[in-house]
């Protein structure tokens, strides 16, 4: 008896610490994944970028789905996929017009957003659909983004785009003396980018690039939830500090963007001049983007003495509108946005 009530004592802690060192080989090994997934992440943005990347599509895809229902039935024209360069996917552009429309057409150009590494331009056709539903051509380009493309290689692939259009102009239903730049998120850093590379000669200087198209063709900006001031962007912390600075470092292919000529060539509201055109500027108040670069942004334009249009709320506003607010259209204070856009490009713009 006290043989085999040993031999069963002893078989029972045995037992009993098994599943412990299951969990504690299970626990190991995911911290060893966590260990080398850190040390990639400290050599290459990939994994980073990857991460928010599938965040930004799911997203992107869910509110494109979400502007597809305020659609309108009017007819348009399409011209989807058109090739205004040779990388691609990556340089080509989709081209909506009113199927009404007997001439050319003012004509808004919108460069997608994503953190500079995501997004396409189908994630904004829905809205220029709207757009162009109104009596314009509208035009949603796509660029290289980061980390498989490296600024300022997108600058340069949106002047050719430019330069495209304007060439096209006949065929594609654009009236090339009435272009608007438009965009949301890092689009909008890239419109500003844009406009101020048109207006301002000494910026063209130190990008080394000869805009496409010159000021007289500019007629305006539309700029929703963008960045503007790298500087600021850089002191973020925590997760959305985190975040920036992981796209950056893609995008950039540096880890040093802030302190070099990326961030203070991308940082257009210390390149901005009076010749700026006339901008329509957004920004929900649940995003701190809006306080940290659009209002700041607006203030400088309007010092500058450049007409502003702004679309803000004030901070207790109830809901909080969140970053690409303005795409949620079914909130009525989206839609309101929209309806201050169609009326801005209605008072800059003749047709």
């Amino acid at each position: 008896m006290s043989s085999s009530a040993h031999a069963e004592g002893s078989e029972h802690p045995k037992k009993a610490r098994r599943p412990w060192r299951r969990t504690k080989i299970a626990v190991g090994i995911v911290v060893a994944i966590a260990a080398v997934v850190a040390i990639i992440g400290s050599l290459t943005p990939w994994p980073s970028a990857m991460l928010i990347r599938a965040v930004f599509t799911k997203g992107g895809d869910e509110t494109a789905a979400e502007m597809e229902k305020h659609v309108p039935d009017t007819e348009l024209t399409e011209q989807l996929d058109v090739a205004y360069g040779d990388a691609g996917a990556d340089t080509t552009m989709d081209v909506f017009a009113p199927a009404s429309a007997t001439g050319p057409l003012p004509t808004v150009v919108w460069i997608h957003g994503g953190a500079w590494i995501s997004g396409a331009k189908e994630n904004v056709d829905p809205y220029l659909r709207i757009l162009a539903a109104e009596g314009y051509t509208t035009i949603a380009v796509n660029y290289t983004i980061g980390p498989e493309g490296v600024y300022p290689l997108a600058v340069h692939q949106l002047n050719d785009a430019l330069a495209y259009i304007d060439a096209h102009a006949e065929e594609l239903g654009v009236d090339p003396n009435q272009i608007v730049l438009a965009g949301d998120s890092a689009g909008a850093q890239l419109a500003s980018q844009m406009a101020t590379l048109i207006t301002s000669t000494d910026y063209a200087e130190i990008m080394d690039i000869a805009p496409a198209i010159t000021a007289d063709q500019l007629v305006a900006t539309v700029l929703n939830c963008g960045v503007y001031d790298l500087a600021a962007l850089a002191r973020l912390d925590g997760i959305a500090g985190w975040g920036f600075k992981s796209a950056m470092w893609a995008y950039s292919g540096t880890k040093t963007w802030a302190e070099d000529s990326t961030g203070a060539t991308m940082s257009t509201v210390d390149w901005i001049t009076k010749d700026f055109p006339t901008t329509y500027i957004s920004g929900g108040n649940g995003d701190g983007l809006t306080w940290l670069q659009s209002i700041p942004m607006a203030q400088r334009l309007d010092e500058l003495g450049v007409d502003v249009t702004t679309q803000f709320w004030p901070a207790p506003h109830e809901p909080q509108l969140p970053h690409e607010y303005q795409f949620h259209l079914d909130l009525p204070d989206a839609q309101t946005a929209l309806q201050q856009t169609i009326e801005f490009l209605n008072a800059h713009t003749t047709r």
